[in-house]
């Protein structure tokens, strides 16, 4: 008994675990990256976060550009009812919807750049605007991100991007090595427990067959 009191908080962190794998991932608002690399495909990230979750919702996604000469925005692509529009022509057959799928209601609105040129550094706008289904009323909202874009001919990656890789990568391994001590642990305890009660067992019935 007293092994399987051990093993019990394990099978509920594998439980845990499980059920969180079958859960839709929670929405977390990261910041997109800047730099570019010409020639190359880039992700314009922008998630703007319900802050009622339970509650559905209707959301536009529409993005605006500034180039780096230039003192005005302009429109830039919309993504509305399932559907993605390029509205600036320098921009024509090389953007594509890589935000929320199949639904309109839209956290992710993300796009993707293709065959970038150092023509796109510049400032990029992301607005959604997004209306709430309330039971009795709809509830309109608007957030906006900014993202100044640089493109550069080979991609360098800061000191503090490297480390913080470095340290996900052994944060992943320690748990993992963490896991697999409990679970040997927990293992060499039931088997122990195990052989105990056969020894007992075999005891028993050694003592009822003396006279």
């Amino acid at each position: 008994m007293s092994a399987l009191r051990e093993l019990l908080p394990l099978l509920l962190l594998l439980l845990l675990l499980l059920q969180a794998s079958r859960c839709h991932g929670a929405c977390v608002e990261v910041e997109s990256d800047t730099e570019a690399v010409a020639n190359d495909g880039f992700k314009l990230g922008c998630i703007s976060c319900k802050r009622r979750g339970e509650v559905t919702a209707d959301a536009t996604v529409t993005w605006f550009f500034k180039a780096s000469d230039e003192t005005e925005f302009t429109a830039l692509y919309k993504y509305e009812h399932l559907r993605g529009e390029i509205m600036d022509p320098r921009f024509y057959d090389r953007l594509e919807w890589n935000g929320s799928k199949d639904t309109k209601d839209l956290q992710d609105g993300s796009i993707y750049i293709l065959n970038v040129t150092h023509n796109d550094t510049g400032t990029y706008m992301c607005m959604f605007t997004r209306v709430l289904k309330y039971l009795n009323f709809d509830f309109p909202s608007n957030s906006s991100k900014i993202i100044d874009m640089k493109v550069v001919s080979r991609l360098t990656r800061g000191m503090a991007s490297i480390l913080s890789e470095v340290m996900m990568y052994v944060s992943i391994i320690g748990l993992q090595f963490w896991l697999v001590v409990e679970m040997i642990y927990c293992y060499r305890k039931i088997s122990a427990a195990g052989e105990e009660a056969l020894r007992e067992s075999a005891s028993r019935k050694n003592s009822r067959r003396l006279p």
